[in-house]
């Protein structure tokens, strides 16, 4: 299976259809398709438009209800604590972001941690939204278990990423990654082009190195025993405990402090997934002058970039510096998007009597994929 390229407006038309079939609003169809497809203009495919067919399965499974509103069941002047009552991810998250902004424009620092919530797309959507206000983001997600701990054969962690963002010239610093090697949707796109996974990146249900993907997603769902390595492997001697280490601080401000549900726990219910997050917002004139503070981490970027190369390297990038790029590209060529995660939409399609065709004039869809369900 390859890839077709399609325009920006054209997936967010696409998008905006689909989440107003689902029952949201127009603004929170917004505010959810801006997530997903800030992913895909990154070149995050994992958390683009192939994650909408996990949202249809939740929404139609129940674990995900629509018309839920976030609550703040506990605040004080720097913190909250949010309930999310199993509403959408992204619309969640964003409720929590904007209130870790408000606090950290007030009074220098906003935490917020939220509890029975659902995925909530890419951690660093949430970061860039404090650094679009000048200010240093951080957001992180527990998740269902997909992470081994060091010297364990049974997922007890979710992906748990952690994402910061912070203002600075002539781009901002953008960091957004897993605590495990890699997250479970990439998992999904080796699954869908039906390769095998690279060495160190899983476990089978015994514990032991694995490289088949369709066994390695197939045993998280069923909780059958194995999953993803931490960052840093299954071993000590490779920083496997670090990783392992990184995944505890996303529980510590999501799940933890919200009182919410871990991620060994994760995905057990019939009625949610009681996915938590924590986000965070720190405003730099707390320290001092905040143009002052941007100028002097500009400044070590720019060091870090034009430091000495590697051989047979000639440049350094610093993180966000390719999202930059890729977003530049996909803007003005398109964005590929799998042609097994175009079966899933036209599957979508059917199931929400929207006519694929009408969004994607001219596409064959490949009638030899596995993903295809035969309704259209």
């Amino acid at each position: 299976m390859g890839y077709v390229k399609w325009s920006y407006d054209t997936l967010n038309h696409f998008c905006g259809d689909v989440f107003k079939a689902f029952g949201f609003s127009e603004e929170e169809g917004s505010i959810i398709k801006d997530v997903l497809l800030t992913a895909d203009l990154y070149g995050i495919e994992s958390h683009g438009m192939q994650r909408m067919v996990r949202y249809h399965k939740g929404i139609e499974k129940g674990t995900i209800h629509p018309q839920a509103k976030p609550e703040i069941v506990f605040e004080t002047p720097i913190s909250a604590v949010v309930d999310g009552h199993n509403g959408m991810g992204q619309l969640i998250s964003h409720f929590a972001m904007e209130k870790a902004i408000e606090k950290a424009k007030t009074t220098g620092v906003g935490i917020v941690s939220v509890r029975n919530s659902n995925h909530f797309g890419i951690a660093g959507y949430y970061a860039n939204m404090a650094c679009h206000e000048g200010l240093l983001g951080m957001a992180c997600t527990n998740s269902e278990a997909i992470m081994v701990p060091t010297f364990g054969r049974k997922a007890m962690l979710g992906s748990n990423p952690i994402a910061v963002a912070m203002p600075a010239d002539p781009y901002p610093f953008f960091f957004d990654c897993s605590t495990t090697v890699v997250t479970r949707g990439k998992l999904e796109m080796y699954n869908k082009m039906g390769k095998p996974l690279p060495n160190g990146w899983a476990l089978d249900k015994n514990g032991h190195a694995s490289n088949n993907a369709p066994d390695v997603l197939a045993n998280i769902v069923a909780k059958k025993g194995g999953g993803i390595m931490p960052l840093g492997g299954n071993e000590e001697v490779s920083g496997s405990h670090k990783g392992y280490g990184y995944g505890m601080l996303c529980e510590l401000f999501s799940s933890i402090l919200s009182m919410g549900v871990t991620s060994d726990k994760c995905c057990t219910f019939p009625d949610k997934t009681g996915i938590c997050h924590g986000f965070m917002a720190i405003n730099p004139a707390a320290f001092g002058d905040p143009d002052a503070i941007r100028k002097h981490f500009s400044e070590y970027l720019e060091a870090l970039r034009e430091s000495p190369k590697a051989d047979g390297q000639d440049r350094i990038y610093t993180h966000g510096e390719k999202e930059v790029a890729a977003e530049k590209d996909r803007k003005e060529n398109g964005i590929p998007v799998n042609d097994n995660t175009m079966v899933e939409l036209a599957n979508l399609c059917s199931y929400l009597k929207l006519d694929f065709g009408a969004y994607f004039e001219g596409y064959e869809l490949p009638k030899d994929s596995r993903f295809f369900n035969g309704n259209y």
